[in-house]
């Protein structure tokens, strides 16, 4: 899967769930500091990463994504990474 199209999946599902503006969505943001996304929301982001890409998410993995290109990251390395 290209990172293009993690990109999209994640920013239409940040827009739509948690009404956020396109504009804000910058691979720099912080996750909690720049998009006010609260440690709850990450459950509701879970769910979505698993049921959209189709991977289970480690809670340990978490703790280390800051912003938005550590979300990025995150899922594609998991996507891409080998069998």
């Amino acid at each position: 899967m290209e990172k293009a199209e993690i990109i999209e999946i994640v920013n239409s599902f940040l827009i739509e769930e948690f009404e956020l503006d396109a504009e804000d969505l910058s691979p720099e943001a912080h996750l909690m500091n720049d998009l006010e996304i609260e440690s709850l929301d990450f459950v509701d982001i879970v769910v979505i990463i698993e049921k959209d890409f189709g991977f289970k998410v480690k809670n340990e993995d978490l703790t280390n994504l800051r912003t938005l290109d550590d979300l990025y990251n995150y899922i594609y390395d998991q996507k891409n990474a080998p069998a």
